[in-house]
């Protein structure tokens, strides 16, 4: 018999079974959140099975973090990245065929290390209020926190507005600009010995303060004034600050001048004083702790001024209503005239037979006009008066109404095979649409094998060509739009030539040159008039001329007519059944030659100091402008400058010019008759301009570049030259004088002429923009004389 002892320790075989042995490489381990690590199972003995059991009595399946591997007697539990929720006791468990198990344990303890999670620098606060200075720190066990500042730990002895709350971050009680300041969180593990910290910089905002030291301006508008006002602002972060007007910032402008001075102040100045720039200006200072606003008010006394007049569009029969608003300092009082007939209505106000009749209070005026009639349509006034001035507007009352037939003209007249066309025209507001009937059947737009129909605004034109008797007869036009509907009758009938022109008047007469303008029959005989053919001729003469229209316009030009002349004119209308009777003659006398009309000029800027005056063509009272003279002055001489220019020319040039100075110019146009009125016209040449080498070679190519620097060089020589020539009488200059001088004569003249060459050469001319030689307006010409003394010619300088 095996003795007990042994079976128990089991190191021997009882009888035909081995004892299941089952050991773990460790007893206890401590993890920290995150890390990873694997235990071993070794079992003796013949195990048919080996598990893993969790801390909650669970068996263990592989999954991502906990993963079991098995490779004979040992099997192996690795634990990655360890959570707090992984600790406790695991076991390992091993089972042999007839069911018996045997395990081993290990505890697993999981610590969290001091950990900062959240803990952002600078923190930042408004001044007065409870700022809570955050410092999310996390451990296993729980860590002590303590604050710090200025190197000393924070306690409720030694500061009585911190306080350290039970979330671990700091609170200071109504925060104030001297708390700013690193302050220093520390954590601490007394089990463990750890200890980790994080400074955190606390800022505290101060809100803006805002000083105004004037809060109210008055000005007068369109006096070109200006009102500056200033604003004086504090505060951490400096704040910003901006000027606002009616919700809208104002930015920098030719109005508006901004300026930001040191000390917290900035000034915004009102240029050019308008009515609409009265009323509150804000000043506004913004930083991260708020913002601040004053107002300002600049009070303008302007002139009346009408801001709201509108057209009005009102139904016939129905009420008009018609506001005007006007604004002004003092408010002024608003009065309306009817231009149709000048009629004046004020507060009030009543006509006679009731329909018109106004209202208005504060600057506002309502004209009401009830049963609107066609004849209230046209123009009507609003002007607003005070002490200072007056101001006048004018509105539009339109008025909508049913079609209306424009013409009472109802018969037509063709023949079979003849086309003709029946028009029928609406007046109408809105535009009416219309349609044609013929023995109540609705004729289509789109015709049948006789008939068109050809639609306008206000117009729709049936063409009809007749095949037979059965195409004569009545045509009805019907026109409608959304304020109703009215229908017109027309009757086809056998054609005729046109009846004659009537009403022939001469709308203009000049020496060669008359326009005849005449009515068109009342008849046009069923067919389209053509045209129309003008008879004229000499009142001496037996011959008559002729001129055809331009289609059927009924105004003609005569030309080439003799000035002083009288002409007889008659008219008469070809349509394609021939040509109608002749008008009534008239007769006119065509104007004797005269001067021509004062001329009309516009000017333009030119290039450089020159500028361009515009000459209209005008009436040459018969004759062609022989030439324009145009004089000039500036506002500061007496003696005018004069130019004269061909007829046929259409602009002229002044030049040279002087900068910022305003000149007088008179333009006459002469003929061979005489000269016309004289025209006035003033313009200003604008300052000097400022050109500086950059701006002046930064857009030249590289070969205009090199060509400015050889004639530089050639200027550079020429003026050597010029010295050389007055000092020592040698040079080029000296070659070419005797060249083309010769030998003086011995009475003083080699002794003066380097003068006089000196003399000639200042008096070069010199090259302008325009690249025309002149010479510049304000050189002095000076002269060098045999006394040696200087002269200056004063009218010289004068451009």
């Amino acid at each position: 018999m095996v003795p007990i002892a042994v079976c128990v320790l089991g190191l021997l075989v009882c009888g035909s079974q081995a004892v299941l042995q089952v050991s773990i490489s460790l007893n206890k381990v401590e993890l920290s959140v995150g890390e990873s690590k694997f235990f071993t199972c070794t079992v003796i003995g013949d195990a048919v099975g080996v598990n893993w059991y969790s801390p909650q009595g669970e068996r263990i399946i592989s999954n991502q973090r906990l993963v079991i591997h098995t490779e004979g007697v040992r099997s192996r539990l690795t634990v990655y990245n360890a959570i707090i929720e992984d600790a406790g006791i695991y076991r390992c468990q091993a089972s042999d065929a007839k069911g018996q198990t045997q395990e081993a344990t290990v505890v697993l303890e999981i610590y969290q290390k001091l950990t900062f999670r959240e803990v952002k620098t600078p923190q930042e606060f408004r001044q007065g209020e409870a700022a809570e200075v955050v410092c999310d720190v996390i451990s296993s066990p729980v860590p002590a926190v303590s604050w710090f500042y200025k190197n000393r730990e924070i306690t409720p002895e030694r500061y009585n507005r911190l306080q350290v709350l039970p979330n671990n971050n700091l609170q200071i009680l109504k925060v104030a600009k001297e708390d700013e300041g690193v302050y220093r969180c520390e954590a601490r593990v007394e089990a463990r010995g750890e200890i980790d910290f994080r400074d955190i910089v606390v800022v505290v905002n101060v809100p803006p303060v805002l000083s105004v030291p004037q809060e109210a301006f008055n000005a007068t508008a369109d006096y070109q004034e200006s009102v500056t006002f200033t604003c004086v602002t504090s505060g951490s972060p400096d704040p910003e600050l901006t000027w606002h007007r009616k919700g809208r910032q104002i930015e920098r402008s030719e109005q508006y001048v901004l300026n930001t001075l040191e000390g917290g102040k900035s000034t915004l100045t009102v240029r050019n004083i308008r009515q609409g720039d009265g009323g509150p200006y804000t000043c506004r200072a913004t930083n991260k702790a708020g913002s601040k606003e004053s107002e300002l008010l600049l009070k303008v006394f302007v002139q009346p001024h009408i801001t709201h007049l509108r057209n009005v569009t009102a139904v016939e029969g129905s009420a008009a209503m018609i506001s005007c608003t006007a604004e002004g300092e003092p408010l002024p009082e608003i009065f309306w005239r009817r231009a149709t007939d000048g009629q004046t209505f004020s507060d009030g106000d009543k006509s006679q037979d009731g329909r018109v009749e106004v209202r208005g209070r504060h600057g506002k005026s309502m004209l009401t006009i009830t049963g609107v009639r066609l004849s209230d349509w046209g123009r009507f006034n609003c002007e607003a008066l005070s002490r200072i001035g007056g101001h006048q507007k004018s509105m539009f009352l339109d008025i909508e109404y049913a079609p209306k037939f424009q013409i009472n003209h109802t018969i037509f007249y063709s023949w079979e095979g003849n086309p003709v066309n029946i028009s029928c025209d609406v007046m109408s507001n809105p535009p009416a649409t219309m349609l044609w009937r013929r023995d109540r059947f609705t004729i289509s737009n789109d015709g049948t094998s006789n008939t068109r129909i050809h639609t306008a605004e206000g117009r729709s034109v049936l063409e009809v060509t007749p095949m037979s008797d059965r195409d004569f007869g009545r045509y009805n036009c019907t026109a409608r739009n959304n304020i109703g509907a009215r229908y017109q009758e027309f009757i086809l009938a056998q054609a005729d030539v046109p009846s004659n022109p009537y009403s022939v008047r001469f709308a203009f007469v000049s020496q060669r040159v008359a326009t005849v303008t005449f009515m068109k029959p009342d008849s046009h005989g069923g067919v389209p008039i053509a045209y129309y053919v003008v008879n004229y001729k000499d009142q001496s003469s037996q011959e008559w001329k002729t001129v055809k229209s331009l289609g059927v316009q009924t105004t003609v030009l005569l030309t080439n007519l003799e000035p002083n002349t009288t002409y007889e004119v008659r008219v008469a209308a070809v349509n394609g059944k021939g040509q109608g009777e002749h008008s009534q003659s008239e007769s006119f006398q065509t104007l004797p030659i005269r001067e021509p009309s004062p001329p009309t000029v516009h000017g333009q800027r030119g290039v450089g100091k020159a500028y361009r005056l515009g000459l209209v063509r005008q009436d040459d009272g018969g004759m062609p402008i022989v030439e324009y003279i145009v004089k000039y002055k500036t506002d500061k001489e007496e003696q005018w400058m004069t130019k004269l220019v061909p007829g046929m020319n259409d602009f002229t040039v002044l030049q040279p010019l002087q900068w910022n100075t305003r000149y007088n110019v008179e333009i006459t146009a002469r003929n061979v008759k005489g000269l016309s009125e004289p025209t006035f016209f003033q313009f200003l040449m604008p300052q000097k301009p400022d050109i500086t080498a950059d701006s002046l070679f930064s857009g030249l190519g590289l070969g205009a570049v090199v060509g400015l620097g050889l004639a530089g060089l050639l200027l550079l020589l020429v003026l050597v030259d010029v010295g050389c020539f007055f000092a020592r009488q040698w040079g080029l200059l000296m070659c070419i004088s005797r060249k083309l001088c010769g030998k003086k004569t011995a009475t003083g003249g080699k002794g003066k002429e380097p003068e006089e060459g000196k003399a000639a050469y200042l008096k070069l001319p010199l090259k302008e923009e325009n690249g025309k030689e002149t010479l510049k307006p304000d050189l002095i010409e000076i002269k060098v004389h045999s006394d040696n003394s200087l002269h200056t010619k004063q009218d010289d300088s004068k451009a």
